[in-house]
């Protein structure tokens, strides 16, 4: 199955949106059985974003999952982008 990158950034100041999130966050994460990579990105060693490779069928069911994402419900981003992704070195 082909890869997919979904690129978050979140909106400014909240932090505290993602931390009352993070748990069902994670369980989306986990459940879902798509997920190659996942983590937060950091500026001045706060979390301020995503990045999740999913391992899945195509660009429509990528889309569906970031679309599910509790973070995203909650309103936490500022931006997400789903683009296809080519692993070439790791």
């Amino acid at each position: 199955m082909p890869l997919f990158a979904v690129i978050c950034r979140d909106k400014p100041d909240a932090l505290e949106i993602r931390m009352a999130t993070r748990d069902a966050h994670l369980a989306h994460l986990r459940d879902s059985g798509i997920v190659m990579y996942a983590g937060p990105f950091l500026q001045d060693e706060k979390m301020c974003g995503s990045l999740v490779v999913l391992d899945t069928t195509d660009l429509t069911a990528a889309q569906a999952w970031a679309a599910a994402d509790p973070y995203k419900h909650a309103g936490l981003f500022d931006s997400v982008e789903v683009i296809e992704w080519k692993k070439v070195v790791g």
